[in-house]
């Protein structure tokens, strides 16, 4: 033992600039029995958790290698590792034991059917083809041939999603297969095709197939099963840590229990309040249980958040407390406040990508810091390489969009490529691209081209009007007359009455198609040519959501919006799949991220958009269905997503919904009347039943400071605002944004009703600035939301203030049109 505690924590202190907090520092301390360490989101559980580590080897005397470090991702295991290497430079490498669950899973269940003389082969991730094998045995492959003997159709991408996700969860939550008919599953017949999967992998003789879910059933029942391999690795680890508990399944919660049995030195780190992953098995139940599995285990919480301003901090905190099943927590940050969190209500949905778009656009400079020191594992670098980091240069790497759907993301990156905006797209997948339902679209413009290709007709010719039998088909494809292929339906195949006419309706619509539009075309094919009656039929058939169907329709329609060609609109689809492969290069570049919430969780940013708020997305339908007239456990689920998105924003929050979708009206996410209700109430409890809510400021918003001028609307939302109503009396009321270029002043397309609360200052500023001429570097003014600063420099988009926390490029547009900005 080298030294006492305080002795530690001083000398960490002294290296590192590691100062930990009190309940940090009992977390450290505490080595012996079982802990759970309850970590709100920014308190710097991983510092403590490395720290945790080097105090286990530098004061207590354990050997590096008897401390093993399981979490959730491969991601978060480098992490750790990369952390406690830099924090504790002079240990040996490779001695302390940090991985992922899997891999140890792997690693038991290797050695258990070594010592059962079985070969395996892994059939997920990258495969390799036997010799002996005519096709690689693949998961999926496999899955889908059981698939197509069982049911005669072949799997969507979204089926194969799904009943992936399915026989996941089934493992996960060690259900055996009698009770696999009783989980819900969208895909017809799922249990019926995962027991045959099961089968299947079985039907090698001296050899299993094994997927990723199998190495933690195998491993957890062999641990179970053999003392002598269980006693093997309880022996090997005198302490064992788990990160992200609340993400862990049944499955991983017993083998991590089981090793841990011998000495009961374990400690979760998790917080149920981040559990957002039920769907593919999480296990957040455990974590409320934890001590009747543990009933001596030690329960702390690390409530300081060192991330987030004081109002933000305060409304999740707040927000969070309307779910039941939960530990009682009270986050609270010692940051000071920042502006309050940004609520806007659009007219219409396609208004969103081109506002957030322009909000960006007028946010170019990043935020000031505070004066206050940061906690370590949230200071931003200090240099880029190796020199001072220049002001504006990481502006767009501190901003992100968040979604509940991948879905949402197309649309943003369509906007922000046409404005010439780089982003990175952090979950972004090309399923959108080769999405079937994307495929019949191009298949029905195709045959506007030529209507004498069956082959061509052969791939719609159930999803269209006039629907033409499997026969009929078969018929048609037998004619080689170079003919239309509705002339020679008609003339030559056996028809029914109805067919004839509708035939050659279709005849005329393809014909008058090419010359269409694209946005026109696409609205041809959903509604006169029968393509939205044939995916209500396949949603009540094959357990499709609509909602999603129609999503992915309307997103295209909105792609071909200003859009001259069928031609252009197929290739805008190939150049926007370049664009989302290109987009991976940015991760570490000075791009907006552009993140699904369940993605987001472990990440920070200064300025946090979030979007699609609308009830119907968050929460979904499912999640507000009622259990017995109770709150579902989906609905406290959404209420966790949604909070996990919240505190992903330092210091800048904006919330967005609209009023309309397609014609149709949109509901306002409950959770954002919830947080509007939280920051403002009394403005809330004045909105008129049925009027738009807005956001609500006054003078007693959270985290704002006493003296303290009123706050006025974010930056970045407010100068997206002014741009709007800037533009519209520039080009006329309603005027379109220009479609093709992708100049950074196109029009935001946003329609602003003015005068709103909580949008702009009740009352304008009689001193407020009209022009910025005649202003000289030096000159004082004071700014509505930043206070007291000093004029720097004047463009006709933006003005340069000196202010007491930092250097800010703000929007010129905004300062001007809302009055922002006056002499002393």
């Amino acid at each position: 033992m080298a030294g006492s505690g305080n002795d530690f924590f001083a000398r960490k202190h002294a290296e590192l600039g590691v100062a930990l907090n009190e309940v940090q520092k009992k977390a450290v301390l505490q080595t012996e029995g079982a802990l759970l360490l309850l970590a709100s989101p920014g308190s710097g559980k991983t510092t403590t958790v490395i720290m945790r580590i080097g105090y286990l080897i530098e004061v207590k005397g354990v050997h590096p290698s008897r401390i093993k470090a399981v979490t959730f991702s491969r991601a978060s295991a480098q992490d750790m590792k990369d952390r406690y290497t830099r924090f504790f430079p002079d240990h040996p490498d490779g001695g302390v034991q940090f991985s992922t669950i899997h891999s140890f899973a792997f690693e038991v269940m290797r050695e258990h059917l070594r010592r059962s003389r079985l070969t395996f082969q892994i059939i997920e991730g990258e495969v390799e083809q036997r010799e002996d094998e005519e096709l690689p045995l693949h998961k999926k492959l496999i899955l889908r041939d059981l698939y197509r003997k069982l049911k005669g159709e072949n799997l969507t991408e979204e089926q194969m999603e799904e009943l992936t996700t399915y026989i996941s969860f089934v493992k996960n939550k060690l259900l055996p297969e009698r009770e696999w008919e009783s989980v819900k599953c969208d895909v017809p017949e799922a249990a019926q095709v995962a027991k045959a999967y099961e089968a299947f992998k079985r039907s090698f003789e001296g050899r299993l197939l094994v997927d990723y879910d199998d190495m933690l059933v195998l491993a957890n029942g062999a641990l179970e099963d053999d003392g002598g391999l269980l006693w093997k690795y309880q022996n090997r680890y005198d302490y064992v840590l788990t990160d992200e508990s609340q993400d862990t399944s049944l499955v991983q919660h017993a083998i991590i229990e089981k090793l841990a049995r011998r000495h009961g030195c374990l400690c979760v780190v998790a917080d149920d309040d981040q559990s957002i992953y039920t769907w593919r098995a999480a296990e957040p139940q455990y974590l409320l249980d934890f001590r009747n599995v543990f009933p001596e285990a030690a329960v702390l919480k690390m409530e300081q958040n060192y991330r987030s301003s004081r109002n933000i901090v305060d409304i999740a905190n707040r927000f969070i407390k309307r779910n039941e099943q939960r530990y009682d927590k009270n986050m609270f940050t010692r940051n000071p406040g920042s502006r309050p969190i940004y609520i806007k209500q659009l007219d219409d949905y396609k208004g969103q990508a081109k506002y957030v778009a322009a909000a960006v656009e007028g946010s170019v400079a990043p935020l000031p810091q505070n004066g206050q020191p940061m906690h370590p594992e949230h200071a931003a670098p200090p240099t880029q390489n190796g020199r001072p980091a220049q002001p504006g240069t990481e502006a767009l790497g501190e901003t992100a969009v968040l979604y509940r759907n991948n879905a949402s993301s197309i649309m943003l990156m369509n906007e922000f490529d046409r404005r010439g905006i780089p982003f990175y797209m952090k979950d972004g997948d090309n399923r959108f691209f080769s999405h079937w339902v994307l495929e019949d679209v191009l298949g029905f413009m195709r045959m506007a081209y030529t209507d004498k290709r069956p082959d061509l007709l052969e791939k719609i010719h159930t999803k269209m009007a006039g629907y033409v039998s499997k026969v009929q088909m078969a018929a048609l494809t037998a004619i080689d007359n170079g003919e239309s292929v509705f002339d020679n339906l008609v003339n030559h195949v056996p028809l029914k009455d109805y067919q004839s006419k509708q035939l050659l309706e279709c005849k005329e619509l393809f014909q008058a198609m090419r010359s269409m539009e694209p946005r026109a075309a696409i609205r041809l094919i959903r509604f006169k040519l029968g393509y939205e009656r044939a995916i209500d039929r396949m949603c009540e058939r094959l357990g499709f959501r609509k909602e999603n169907l129609t999503g992915i329709l309307n997103t295209l329609e909105d792609i071909a919006d200003g859009l001259a060609t069928l031609e252009d609109f197929a290739n805008r689809l190939k150049y926007l799949e370049a664009v989302m492969k290109a987009s991976k290069k940015n991760k570490n570049a000075n791009a907006v991220t552009f993140s699904t919430l369940h993605s987001a969780k472990g990440l920070e940013f200064e300025r946090v958009f979030m979007i699609d708020l609308i009830d119907g997305i968050i929460p979904s339908n499912e999640d507000m269905k009622k259990t017995e007239g109770e709150v579902s456990p989906l609905m406290e689920e959404s209420v966790r997503l949604f909070y996990v998105g919240m505190t992903r924003a330092k210091r800048e929050l904006t919330l967005l919904s609209y009023a309309k979708r397609d014609g149709e009206e949109a509901t306002e996410s409950q959770f954002v009347k919830a947080v509007r209700e939280l920051q403002s109430p009394r403005q809330a409890a004045a909105s008129a039943p049925g009027r738009r809510p807005e956001a609500a400021w006054n003078a007693d918003a959270p985290g704002r400071r006493p003296g303290a001028a009123k706050p006025t609307a974010s930056a970045s939302a407010a100068a997206a605002d002014a741009a709007a109503k800037t533009k519209r009396g520039a080009a006329g009321r309603g005027a379109a944004a220009s479609r093709s270029g992708r100049t950074a002043g196109a029009s935001s397309g946003v329609t602003v009703t003015e005068g709103r609360p909580g949008e702009e200052p009740s009352a304008r500023n009689p001193r407020a600035l009209k022009s910025f001429d005649g202003l000289k570097p030096g000159d004082p003014l004071v700014h509505a939301a930043f206070g007291p600063g000093a004029f720097v420099s004047a463009s006709r988009d933006m003005i340069e203030i000196d202010f007491a926390g930092g250097r800010r490029k703000l929007s010129a547009a905004a300062c001007i049109g809302m009055g922002l900005v006056s002499r002393p």
